[in-house]
């Protein structure tokens, strides 16, 4: 194969048990023809439900995902799903996948395992005089790395951080999802911001394993490394520094090969926004690569044609079936 395709797309809640009168051959009409577009040869997909078949102690099954890629290429294409925080079954929600035409010669999942969640002891708005409490991550991260062929491996890292939006603190918010104070709402703010920090650094530690993996075979120059997935944040905000590691922020340019780069800097501004938010169109979901993956790259797109704001479209549309997240492609030589 002398060209092959990376793509990541946020499915947003994909799940057979919709809401309501939800149809969820409404969401496979839509949602099929979406990822049969992108043609990928790699596929990473966030936020695919799971539910048991015999009873709540049961094996959960991705059966919105089999249905989804049912008659389509991707049925066949190996397949690794992230597991829930004992690491035995799916997640009952937003579970990770990583599809592949090429055989996946080893897989994981990281949680905690190079970055301890931190200990934040309770402001006063919260708990007063409180213990510290562990903050966690809401979801793993996951891994694969991948035969490209020609003895080339590439290693690839499917993530879904945390949303900007306040986590929940005992005793701040009323029914309805109100927050009693202001204070309440941003300590809630900063535990977010917490988490998807804190995630973005495990996450680039991941990355400097492989790195220091490839300078110890010599290598480095050549690692082909791809973080893809939905960062919650602009190629600017603190998750996406961390995991690029410009050479402008470490002040060493020898460290310039272990710099990660959007994929999407390949497109016009115009072009360039996976989701659009009360009228803001911003680039929340990336392909970051390395250099030596970079200078294979042949082109970029997003495709926002379709895509409906956030906040807005679930008002007007009663169990919209669409996802508010834009898929992302990069095809390489």
């Amino acid at each position: 194969m002398k060209r092959w395709r990376l793509a990541s797309f946020n499915l947003e809640s994909l799940d057979v048990k919709m809401a309501g009168d939800g149809d969820f051959a409404d969401r496979v009409a839509v949602l099929r023809p979406q990822i049969q577009r992108l043609r990928a040869d790699i596929l990473c997909l966030q936020e695919v439900n799971a539910h048991t078949i015999n009873g709540k102690h049961g094996p959960r099954l991705p059966t919105g995902l089999d249905q989804l890629l049912a008659g389509t290429a991707y049925a066949d294409f190996h397949r690794v799903i992230s597991l829930n925080r004992g690491g035995v079954r799916l997640a009952d929600h937003h579970n990770l996948v990583i599809l592949s035409r090429f055989p996946i010669l080893s897989h994981g999942q990281l949680w905690h395992d190079l970055v301890p969640a931190p200990l934040m002891a309770p402001i006063a708005v919260s708990a007063p005089g409180g213990q510290a409490r562990a903050v966690e991550w809401d979801r793993p991260l996951l891994y694969a790395q991948i035969a490209l062929g020609h003895g080339r491996v590439l290693n690839l890292l499917n993530l879904h951080l945390r949303a900007p939006r306040a986590a929940w603190l005992p005793g701040q918010k009323a029914e309805h999802g109100r927050w009693l104070s202001v204070g309440g709402w941003a300590e809630g703010f900063y535990l977010a911001a917490v988490k998807g920090a804190g995630q973005a650094l495990e996450a680039r530690l991941l990355v400097e394993r492989w790195f220091d993996e490839a300078a110890a075979a010599g290598t480095e120059a050549e690692a082909l490394v791809a973080v893809c997935g939905d960062f919650n944040a602009d190629d600017r905000e603190a998750p996406c520094r961390t995991l690029r590691g410009d050479e402008e922020d470490t002040g060493n340019g020898h460290l310039a090969m272990r710099t990660l780069v959007p994929a999407e800097r390949a497109i016009a501004d115009s072009q360039r926004y996976s989701v659009i938010h009360h009228g803001n169109r911003v680039m929340l979901d990336h392909l970051l690569l390395s250099r030596a993956l970079l200078g294979r790259l042949v082109s970029c797109a997003v495709h926002n044609e379709m895509l409906g704001d956030e906040l807005i479209a679930p008002v007007l549309v009663f169990n919209p079936p669409d996802s508010f997240h834009a898929p992302v492609v990069a095809e390489f030589a």
